[in-house]
């Protein structure tokens, strides 16, 4: 929300030198975040006056173009300019639509406008030209460019010689506030100006106080409410106000000190009609709509769409409607999305004379969706999702009939129109110590009550504490929690204490959680590098990874408010969004790259349910805890890495080593290593990877605990991603359940290593990993270390057979073996691979 300091002014009492960075540091102390500053004199500064053309005459230069030579006065006679030169200035101009007597806008020399452009004089076209006449894409206050700035057509009659930022309102500035979800009052100067108040101490006044809606009218325009679908139990709209305002001369131009504050609060003039609507919400923080009533048909009805509708909006789009979606529509069809967006039909324009303003309550959940499901997100649907001020409607609606009238010498109808049932207020108990409890600050009564009234609640004794009626423009105040927050906000933050909790003895991380800090720390310490991945994503990509089987049917959980419509599933697997990290790693240039996540994964089983929320302020009851657990999916831990490219820099006289599908594998046995676990391997088959590069890798007990290599070059190509990326996924759940308590570190032996290789022929569908497996087993405790060197098939091995050769490392702890001793073991090892794999000794 930007916020004019001249405007803002007008409703609290904000100092006179006060910068937008000084309001916006007293407005950061009630809970408001400074964003931006927006000042049109750091890039248009200068001698900038009125001016007077006294004298154009046409001349063709010798290129061809048509210049007009002008006499300009810009200083009363007998005074000198502003930049030190004659009353009368020569100036050269392309533009023509303007005259002698004119009032225009001159930029003399020594003036800077936007884009740094510095304003001198110099000889053009045959003439010395001392300054320009300025146009409003020049001055930086519009696009139009098709010529001069007539300040009559603006209706403006200013003394030559006049500081013309001033008379523009160029010489204000506004201070852009993050408004907060739960502030949506605050999308208004009235909001922020309380604000400001409430921070300051300093006093506020209501621009609502000072517009006298009508009451006791006759009904004006009919309106019909007939929401057959609400939502939540709640109506889509509970108020619907109209005003009538004839004979507006809607090709009137906007007040400049209008547009100006539109234009610095962010927003464009457009013209008359719709500049007031603006102003207006902006004020007073209600969106309005202004209809051509000479166009509509009949009543206006506010009613649900029906299957198959369609409407162009204003944006000249065709939106298929949703049956959620409210409509505003007439006996002709549908004028418009209900607090989000108009339809063509029935819009103002510069012919319109008789203007409709409306101005309607609508609730908050189904004009957020409808802006979202269009992708229409608007000035309009941003504060009606926040909540709006159910009160302000009538107030809104006057007030713009009084602006049209002024302005566009419109005449109001006496007839107004105001249906709906208000929404009845709600009172809450707040219990006298609560605050205090809550907040860790003894409030002394005083302090909560004016708080509370200062907020405009209505406060009344009851007990041990009050009711607490909040005001109408306060939706976000429903519990008692609300109300200790809102005493801590406005009392002070600075004056809660800082008091570090003192942790209880015999406390410390869990066992899991230690062996999760091993894990990602001895990856970080291996050279790769941690990211957090977005949890989102699409179906198709959880089909994929989610399970290694091709066209198996997953449940999944789908959110109810996805932030994007082609991500609307929790992930059953890090990989995708791993993979999105990586190609924007590679598309900024990092081609050699290794990251690694660890995080949650979600796999429903299609029997959890929605988990209710508990009560707040205490602990609750372990069965609610269960039935809480019970409705959420499960959520194991698993760990990931990818790695493309190579694995470290190419330099002079080194070449590195491409990733390949044994790195994933390392980095396997390196989790395995840190929990003291032992992680086998064998062939895989999962469809996200390449089908003869992948491993499965298991544990003794036989439980997967996840798969590592090549991804899928037909996936890769389709994810856009680099070709050849490798890749691991680890269920740590199952890691840590297997993991040793204590990890005892083996006494390194001085004894000296005995070493003797085995050639093996099995056939050739056993895998090299069962038949080292075996030979490990069978070796006994001697056996140190066993290692597949060589695999051969063909000349001098049977067909359908091959021969596995095996490094075997022997050693004792206490002494030096015999070739006796290594040799019996290793004969061991064989006698165990012929029998149970039916291995045979190459000779």
């Amino acid at each position: 929300m930007r916020v004019p300091l001249s405007w803002l002014r007008e409703y609290a009492r904000v100092p006179e030198g006060a910068s937008a960075e000084d309001v916006m540091a007293d407005l950061v102390r009630v809970g408001l975040e400074e964003e931006d500053v927006h000042r049109p004199s750091d890039e248009l500064h200068g001698p900038i006056v009125v001016g007077q053309v006294l004298s154009a005459e046409a001349e063709e230069a010798s290129n061809g173009k048509t210049i007009m030579w002008c006499q300009v006065q810009v200083a009363p006679e007998g005074t000198t300019a502003a930049d030190g030169g004659d009353a009368v200035h020569g100036i050269v101009c392309g533009a023509d639509n303007f005259s002698a007597g004119d009032k225009v806008v001159v930029t003399l020399p020594g003036a800077v406008l936007p884009g740094d452009f510095k304003i001198a004089a110099r000889k053009t076209y045959g003439h010395i030209s001392e300054g320009m006449i300025a146009s409003v894409r020049e001055l930086g206050i519009g696009d139009d460019h098709d010529g001069i700035l007539v300040l009559g057509t603006l209706g403006l009659d200013p003394d030559v010689g006049s500081d013309a930022l001033k008379l523009l309102g160029l010489d204000d500035e506004a201070a852009e506030l993050n408004v907060t979800p739960d502030r949506g009052y605050c999308f208004s100067i009235r909001g922020v100006a309380r604000e400001y108040s409430h921070a300051t101490g300093t006093g506020f006044t209501d621009p609502a106080d000072a517009v006298s809606a009508p009451s006791g009218v006759p009904d004006g325009f009919g309106v019909r409410l007939e929401d057959n679908a609400p939502i939540h139990g709640r109506e889509g709209c509970d108020r619907f106000v109209t005003r009538t305002v004839r004979g507006v001369d809607a090709a009137a131009p906007t007040p400049p000190w209008m547009a100006a504050r539109l234009r610095l609060a962010g927003m464009r003039s457009i013209s008359l009609v719709v500049d007031v609507t603006n102003y207006v919400m902006l004020e007073l923080g209600q969106p309005l709509h202004a209809y051509d009533q000479d166009q509509l048909s009949g009543a206006i009805t506010v009613r649900r769409a029906v299957p198959g509708e369609g409407l162009k909006t204003l944006d000249d789009k065709e939106r298929q409607l949703d049956p959620e979606d409210l409509l505003i529509t007439d006996d002709a069809g549908i004028l418009g999305i209900a607090g989000v967006m108009g339809g063509e039909r029935g819009e103002s324009s510069v012919s319109t004379s008789n203007v409709l303003i409306e101005a309607a309550h609508f609730e908050e959940v189904g004009i957020a969706r409808s802006a979202r499901r269009h992708r229409l997100p608007s000035e309009a649907s941003k504060r009606f999702e926040r909540g709006v001020d159910w009160q302000v409607a009538p107030i809104a609606a006057e007030r713009a009939v009084e602006l049209l009238a002024r302005f566009g010498g419109g005449t109001a109808d006496e007839a107004a129109t105001d249906v709906g049932q208000a929404p009845q207020p709600v009172s809450i108990f707040l219990p006298a110590d609560y605050a205090s409890g809550r907040i860790g600050v003894d409030f002394t009564d005083e302090q909560i009550t004016s708080t509370l009234a200062m907020l405009g609640a209505e406060v009344q004794p009851a007990g041990e504490g009050w009711n607490v009626t909040p005001p109408s423009w306060r939706p976000d105040l429903v519990e008692k929690a609300d109300l200790s927050e809102e005493i801590a906000r406005l009392v002070g933050y600075d004056k809660i204490p800082s008091r570090l909790p003192v942790a209880p003895p015999g406390r410390g991380l869990t066992r899991a959680q230690q062996q999760r800090r091993r894990v990602v720390q001895a990856l970080a310490d291996a050279g790769l590098a941690e990211v957090l991945s977005y949890p989102f994503v699409s179906a198709e990509a959880n089909g994929l990874f989610g399970t290694a089987e091709a066209d198996e049917e997953l449940p999944a959980v789908r959110l109810a408010n996805p932030i994007s419509s082609e991500e609307p599933f929790l992930r059953r697997s890090l990989l995708p969004g791993l993979l999105e990290v990586l190609k924007r790693n590679v598309s900024r240039g990092f081609r050699n790259t290794a990251l690694y996540e660890s995080g949650l994964v979600f796999l429903p089983d299609g029997r959890y349910g929605s988990a209710g929320i508990p009560p707040l302020g205490e602990r609750p009851p372990q069965q609610v805890i269960d039935s809480m657990l019970d409705g959420i999916p499960d959520q194991p831990r698993r760990l990931a890495t990818v790695m493309t490219g190579t694995d470290s820099p190419e330099g002079a006289g080194h070449s590195p080593r491409p990733w390949d599908w044994a790195d994933p594998l390392d980095t396997a046995d390196l989790v395995a290593s840190v929990l003291g676990v032992t992680v086998l391997r064998r062939q895989g088959q999962h469809q996200a990877f390449h089908p003869g590069r992948t491993a499965e890798l298991y544990l003794p007990s036989g439980a997967v605990a996840g798969y590592a290599g090549e991804l899928h070059p037909k996936v890769l190509a389709a994810l856009d991603a680099p070709a050849r990326t490798v890749a691991l996924e680890l269920d740590l759940d199952v890691l840590f359940a297997a993991a040793a308590d204590v990890i005892v570190a083996k006494p390194i032996s001085t004894f000296p290593i005995a070493t003797q290789d085995v050639a093996l022929v099995v056939d050739a569908g056993i895998p090299a990993s069962d038949v080292l497996t075996v030979l490990r087993e069978g070796a006994g405790d001697l056996l140190e270390d066993a290692a597949l060197f060589d695999v051969y098939s063909g000349r001098g091995i049977e067909e359908g057979r091959k021969s596995l050769a095996f490094a075997l490392r022997f050693r004792a702890p206490d002494r030096t073996l015999t070739a006796e001793e290594a040799s019996t073991a290793r004969s061991a090892a064989v006698n165990l691979a012929a029998e149970r794999l039916g291995a045979v000794q190459r000779a």
